[in-house]
């Protein structure tokens, strides 16, 4: 069943700033190509969980016969209508918390977490409810910076995600091991893309990406969550 909501979400400062900032900087490093991958070939009803100020509306296929896209923030939020209107697809923009989505169950054919999960207080509630709202044999897609391979790099993420970065990005985490996240969940991964971006000489704790498609299964697997009860995990 639906899940109520009752938090509000504002961040008028990092809004600003992803919108004006760190968003036009992530089109110029070529993270359009990346959003066009994430959507291509998806059809029927979609669902985007942290659309932010939608940068990806621009991006699905007119197979797309709908999107909701849902964004707690209302700066982003408002952004986020504005580019619906030029989108090639329907899109309904909505108020929405990812541990708590207020749609039924089975409800969309496909769901999209882009640069979403990093940022969610609780990632696993938020899958959960992905699984949830997710048809039996719909797709998830995902893109993501992730916990990255090496230890070196490993230990720095752990560093800033203990310290300045949640604060000044957002809530963001790098590094978060998402991957394992979604297959927890109870979804199992078809396809799985693992590159830094932006590319540049000098790694950041960010840089680690992951680009891909997870199935809900026909019927749940053993262990996976119960759709009744996914956001409770």
């Amino acid at each position: 069943m639906p899940r109520s909501q009752a938090r509000a979400v504002r961040r008028p400062v990092f809004a600003r700033f992803y919108a004006n900032v760190a968003g036009p900087g992530l089109e110029k490093a070529g993270i359009g190509e990346h959003r066009s991958r994430l959507l291509r070939g998806l059809a029927g009803e979609v669902l985007e969980i942290g659309a932010g100020h939608g940068a990806n509306l621009g991006h699905y296929p007119s197979s797309v016969a709908r999107v909701v896209a849902v964004e707690p923030e209302p700066r982003l939020r408002a952004l986020a209508v504005e580019a619906a209107r030029d989108a090639a697809v329907p899109v309904d923009v909505r108020d929405g918390l990812a541990d708590g989505l207020p749609f039924e169950d089975g409800a969309f054919d496909a769901v999209v977490f882009c640069l979403t999960l990093c940022s969610v207080p609780d990632p696993h509630a938020a899958l959960g409810e992905a699984y949830r709202v997710l048809r039996p044999g719909g797709r998830l897609r995902f893109f993501e910076h992730v916990r990255a391979r090496g230890t070196r790099m490993r230990r720095v993420q752990r560093v800033v995600d203990a310290t300045v970065w949640p604060l000044l990005c957002g809530g963001c985490h790098t590094g978060r091991d998402t991957e394992a996240a979604i297959r927890r969940a109870g979804f199992a991964i078809t396809e799985l893309d693992r590159f830094a971006f932006p590319d540049t000489r000098v790694p950041t704790p960010a840089a680690s990406h992951i680009l891909g498609t997870a199935v809900r299964p026909e019927a749940p697997a053993d262990g996976a969550p119960d759709a009744g009860v996914a956001g409770e995990m």
